[in-house]
Formats: C-alpha cells, sequence, structure tokens
C-alpha cells in the first residue's frame, strides 16, 4: 500500500514546479495584462484620469452600464431562480427541454444573440414595421440593450442553483407541506435560506457578465455616443480615435468594478465559510 501511495504522490519538487507554474501562468495571462491596464490609466496622472471619466459621453456609458445590470440583474435572478425550483422540486413532461434551453446562451456566440434581437425589433425585423408605426423603439435604444444584456445573463442563476437544489433534494419541502405551510411559506421559510450561497455567486456572476458584456450589446445598441454606448463599447470607441488615455481609464473603471464584485465574492467565502461548506458550494 505504501509503495502504492508513493508511486502516485509528487514528490515535493514536482509539487512546487506546479504550483510555480500554475502562478506564472496566471500571471502571464492575467494579473500582467491587468496591471497594464491600471499603469496606463494613470500613466498621465490623476488628473488626465478624472477628466476622462468625468466626460459626458463616459459619464452616459457608465450610467447606462449600471442600469442595465441594475434591471437585468434581478430579473435574471427571479428567472433563474423559478427555473432551478421549477426542474429541481417538481416533475412534468418537457424538464430536460427547458434544461436544453437555460443552457443556449452558453452555446451561442453573444454576436448571435445581439443579432437575433436585430432581426426581431430592427427596422427591417419581423416587429420593425409595427413598432415604427407605433413610434416604439428597441433596436439602437435602452430596450434592446437590455434585451440583448438579458439572454447572455440568463443561465447564470439557475446554472448555479440546480446543481445544489438537486443535491438537497425535496424532503425538506415535503415536510413542511405535509405540515400545512403553504408553497410561497416553504420557499421563503425553508428553500431560499438552503439556496441562499448559491444565489449570491449567481448574482455576482450575472452582475460581472452584465458589466462587461460586449459582443450581444454591440450588435443592438447603433453605437450611438452619449446614448447607447455602454462602458466596454466607449473604451472600443476611444481606443479606435486613439485617445488611448481615456480608453484605458474607462477600461480600469470597468475592471475596478469587476474586482469589486471577485471581492465582495472572496470577503463572503471567507466570512462565511462554514456555512458554503454546509451547503455543498
Amino acid at each position: 500500500m505504501s509503495a502504492k501511495l508513493k508511486a502516485t504522490t509528487e514528490g515535493v519538487v514536482t509539487r512546487t514546479l506546479l504550483i510555480l507554474a500554475a502562478f506564472a501562468y496566471i500571471a502571464l495571462i492575467l494579473l500582467l495584462p491587468l496591471a497594464s491596464v491600471f499603469s496606463e490609466a494613470f500613466r498621465h496622472g490623476l488628473s488626465a484620469f478624472k477628466t476622462a471619466i468625468t466626460d459626458p459621453d463616459a459619464l452616459s456609458a457608465i450610467k447606462l452600464t449600471l442600469t442595465v445590470a441594475a434591471i437585468s440583474v434581478p430579473v435574471n435572478m427571479v428567472g433563474g431562480v423559478a427555473a432551478a425550483w421549477a426542474i429541481t422540486k417538481h416533475d412534468f413532461r418537457g424538464k430536460d427541454l427547458l434544461i436544453s434551453l437555460i443552457d443556449v446562451p452558453f452555446s451561442i456566440s453573444p454576436v448571435v444573440a445581439g443579432l437575433m434581437y436585430l432581426l426581431l425589433f430592427g427596422a427591417q425585423g419581423w416587429f420593425g414595421p409595427w413598432l415604427l408605426a407605433h413610434d416604439i423603439q428597441i433596436a439602437f435604444a435602452k430596450p434592446g440593450i437590455v434585451l440583448a444584456t438579458l439572454i447572455v445573463t440568463l443561465p447564470f442563476v439557475a446554472r448555479e442553483l440546480i446543481p445544489m437544489m438537486q443535491a438537497q433534494g425535496r424532503e425538506e419541502e415535503e415536510a413542511a407541506l405535509t405540515l400545512g405551510a403553504s408553497g410561497w411559506r416553504i420557499f421563503l421559510w425553508v428553500t431560499l435560506p438552503n439556496i441562499r450561497w448559491g444565489l449570491l455567486y449567481g448574482v455576482l456572476l450575472t452582475n460581472a457578465r452584465a458589466m462587461g458584456e460586449f459582443g450581444a450589446v454591440s450588435v443592438i445598441s447603433g453605437h450611438i455616443r452619449g446614448e447607447t454606448n455602454t462602458m466596454p463599447l466607449q473604451v472600443e470607441v476611444l481606443y479606435n480615435e486613439y485617445n488611448f488615455a481615456a480608453a484605458f481609464a474607462v477600461a480600469s473603471l470597468l475592471a475596478g468594478l469587476a474586482l469589486v464584485t471577485l471581492a465582495v465574492k472572496t470577503f463572503l467565502e471567507w466570512r462565511h465559510s462554514d456555512q458554503l461548506a454546509a451547503s455543498g458550494h
């Protein structure tokens, strides 16, 4: 037995080399580019950085990004919880189809997702003439950006909750039901406490993707400066205009928002490690 264990256990040198290789890879692929963004953002000083992010177009992009995230995250949170509840707590025809549909945004390019909405709601799309006749604008306007963001962030909450809720089973809900609890009370007092950490993870992932989405939003937004440009689109516009200082300033702000999300996630993991372990996450 000891010989077998020795044959399948890495030595100290091997473990050290693997760890160093992992850190070197992460540093090369992630940390070094991230550091370069912040370095370029502040290359011309704090005043230049402040000027770049307080430009009216930049402020409009920041406001639009936060607004879209504020809409899409709660909507997909509710939808994801409902889908996970239906899939894990009920048996019905079409369950496998519903699971497959939830995974569709993972399978298609975000550009294709934006194009789908453009073909539906654009001037030449299926509903375009009717929308124009009623003075309703979805494509190249904020509603289209919200729809595009909704589709690309749709799976995160549901996909975080489904495995957790399947592992927990239905026993607690069934016990509460036999005691006369209503469905809503069962959800609030039994299901929700058991899934709160998985739900939080899903919300954080959804928020990060909503703020950083580029492909789908690029297709449907129309790139109207000061109106339909989100922060990623504003970075592209500034970079294409060779305004590198402003482009990196906005990019660093977007990266900072992502790092704040990561910091919140890490803090919650540290602060509530026992509950996370108990939830099986």
